[in-house]
Protein backbone atom coordinates (compact mmCIF):
# COMPACT_ATOMS: atom_id res chain seq x y z
CA UNK A 1 0.00 0.00 0.00
CA UNK A 2 1.46 3.33 -1.02
CA UNK A 3 1.78 6.22 1.40
CA UNK A 4 0.25 9.57 0.63
CA UNK A 5 2.63 12.43 -0.22
CA UNK A 6 4.21 13.82 2.95
CA UNK A 7 3.43 10.72 5.02
CA UNK A 8 5.71 10.09 7.99
CA UNK A 9 7.69 6.85 7.61
CA UNK A 10 8.42 6.32 11.30
CA UNK A 11 7.10 7.43 14.66
CA UNK A 12 10.28 9.32 15.61
CA UNK A 13 12.19 10.24 12.42
CA UNK A 14 15.85 10.84 13.16
CA UNK A 15 19.12 10.30 11.33
CA UNK A 16 21.09 10.20 14.59
CA UNK A 17 19.11 7.72 16.67
CA UNK A 18 17.04 4.58 16.18
CA UNK A 19 14.02 4.31 18.43
CA UNK A 20 12.25 1.06 19.18
CA UNK A 21 10.00 -0.24 21.88
CA UNK A 22 8.40 -3.39 23.18
CA UNK A 23 5.30 -4.28 25.12
CA UNK A 24 5.38 -6.88 27.86
CA UNK A 25 3.57 -7.83 31.04
CA UNK A 26 6.76 -9.18 32.65
CA UNK A 27 7.96 -7.73 35.94
CA UNK A 28 11.23 -5.81 36.05
CA UNK A 29 12.97 -2.58 35.30
CA UNK A 30 12.98 -1.23 31.73
CA UNK A 31 16.74 -1.79 31.48
CA UNK A 32 16.46 -5.46 32.54
CA UNK A 33 13.50 -6.06 30.24
CA UNK A 34 15.36 -4.44 27.33
CA UNK A 35 18.32 -6.79 27.89
CA UNK A 36 15.94 -9.77 27.96
CA UNK A 37 14.25 -8.70 24.72
CA UNK A 38 17.57 -8.16 22.95
CA UNK A 39 18.79 -11.60 24.07
CA UNK A 40 15.60 -13.13 22.73
CA UNK A 41 16.15 -11.40 19.38
CA UNK A 42 19.60 -13.03 19.27
CA UNK A 43 17.99 -16.44 19.82
CA UNK A 44 15.44 -15.81 17.07
CA UNK A 45 18.22 -14.84 14.66
CA UNK A 46 20.01 -18.12 15.46
CA UNK A 47 16.81 -20.11 14.88
CA UNK A 48 16.35 -18.37 11.53
CA UNK A 49 19.89 -19.40 10.53
CA UNK A 50 19.07 -23.00 11.48
CA UNK A 51 15.89 -22.87 9.42
CA UNK A 52 17.88 -21.53 6.47
CA UNK A 53 20.19 -24.53 6.87
CA UNK A 54 17.35 -27.07 6.70
CA UNK A 55 15.97 -27.37 10.21
CA UNK A 56 12.52 -26.34 8.95
CA UNK A 57 12.19 -29.81 7.38
CA UNK A 58 12.03 -31.55 10.77
CA UNK A 59 10.40 -33.72 12.14
CA UNK A 60 10.05 -36.80 10.00
CA UNK A 61 8.32 -40.04 10.93
CA UNK A 62 11.55 -41.91 10.24
CA UNK A 63 14.26 -41.88 12.93
CA UNK A 64 17.13 -42.11 10.42
CA UNK A 65 15.85 -39.08 8.50
CA UNK A 66 15.63 -37.07 11.74
CA UNK A 67 19.16 -38.17 12.66
CA UNK A 68 20.47 -37.03 9.27
CA UNK A 69 18.86 -33.62 9.63
CA UNK A 70 20.27 -33.26 13.14
CA UNK A 71 23.72 -33.61 11.56
CA UNK A 72 22.73 -30.68 9.34
CA UNK A 73 21.77 -28.69 12.44
CA UNK A 74 25.11 -29.49 14.09
CA UNK A 75 26.99 -28.49 10.95
CA UNK A 76 25.10 -25.17 10.96
CA UNK A 77 26.42 -24.55 14.47
CA UNK A 78 29.96 -25.38 13.32
CA UNK A 79 29.62 -22.96 10.42
CA UNK A 80 28.46 -20.27 12.84
CA UNK A 81 31.48 -20.80 15.09
CA UNK A 82 33.67 -20.76 11.98
CA UNK A 83 32.17 -17.38 11.07
CA UNK A 84 32.74 -15.94 14.53
CA UNK A 85 36.34 -17.16 14.80
CA UNK A 86 37.66 -16.62 11.29
CA UNK A 87 35.75 -13.81 9.58
CA UNK A 88 35.50 -10.08 9.94
CA UNK A 89 33.35 -7.42 8.32
CA UNK A 90 30.07 -8.41 6.67
CA UNK A 91 30.90 -12.13 6.64
CA UNK A 92 30.46 -12.42 10.43
CA UNK A 93 26.68 -12.07 10.13
CA UNK A 94 26.25 -13.59 6.67
CA UNK A 95 23.35 -16.00 6.21
CA UNK A 96 24.04 -19.66 5.32
CA UNK A 97 23.18 -19.19 1.65
CA UNK A 98 25.62 -16.29 1.32
CA UNK A 99 28.32 -18.39 3.01
CA UNK A 100 27.57 -21.29 0.69
CA UNK A 101 27.84 -19.27 -2.53
CA UNK A 102 30.50 -16.78 -1.45
CA UNK A 103 32.91 -18.93 0.53
CA UNK A 104 32.27 -22.67 0.30
CA UNK A 105 31.81 -22.68 -3.48
CA UNK A 106 34.91 -20.59 -4.19
CA UNK A 107 36.77 -22.25 -7.07
CA UNK A 108 40.12 -22.99 -5.54
CA UNK A 109 42.56 -25.57 -4.34
CA UNK A 110 44.80 -26.19 -1.39
CA UNK A 111 48.19 -27.49 -2.57
CA UNK A 112 51.52 -28.29 -0.92
CA UNK A 113 54.60 -26.70 -2.39
CA UNK A 114 58.05 -26.66 -0.83
CA UNK A 115 56.61 -28.03 2.44
CA UNK A 116 54.14 -25.18 2.63
CA UNK A 117 50.42 -25.06 2.06
CA UNK A 118 49.29 -22.69 -0.67
CA UNK A 119 45.71 -21.62 -1.37
CA UNK A 120 45.01 -21.07 -5.05
CA UNK A 121 41.81 -19.35 -6.10
CA UNK A 122 40.89 -18.53 -9.69
CA UNK A 123 42.02 -15.05 -10.77
CA UNK A 124 39.23 -12.53 -10.86
CA UNK A 125 36.94 -14.37 -8.44
CA UNK A 126 34.92 -11.63 -6.68
CA UNK A 127 35.35 -12.97 -3.14
CA UNK A 128 39.01 -13.94 -3.24
CA UNK A 129 40.12 -11.83 -0.29
CA UNK A 130 37.73 -13.36 2.28
CA UNK A 131 38.80 -17.05 1.88
CA UNK A 132 42.47 -16.07 1.87
CA UNK A 133 42.07 -14.05 5.08
CA UNK A 134 40.17 -16.95 6.64
CA UNK A 135 42.94 -19.37 5.71
CA UNK A 136 45.50 -17.07 7.36
CA UNK A 137 43.40 -16.91 10.55
CA UNK A 138 43.02 -20.71 10.60
CA UNK A 139 46.80 -21.03 10.29
CA UNK A 140 47.19 -18.73 13.32
CA UNK A 141 44.69 -20.72 15.39
CA UNK A 142 46.17 -24.14 14.62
Amino acid sequence: MARHPGAQRSLCPSLDFRYWGFYTDAQGTPVDLDATMRAHAHVERHIQRLKDSGLCRLPFTNFEANAAWMVVAMSADLVRWFQLLCFDGPWIDARPQAMRWGIFHAPGRLIRRSRQRVVRIIDGWPGTVAPLDVYKRIALIT
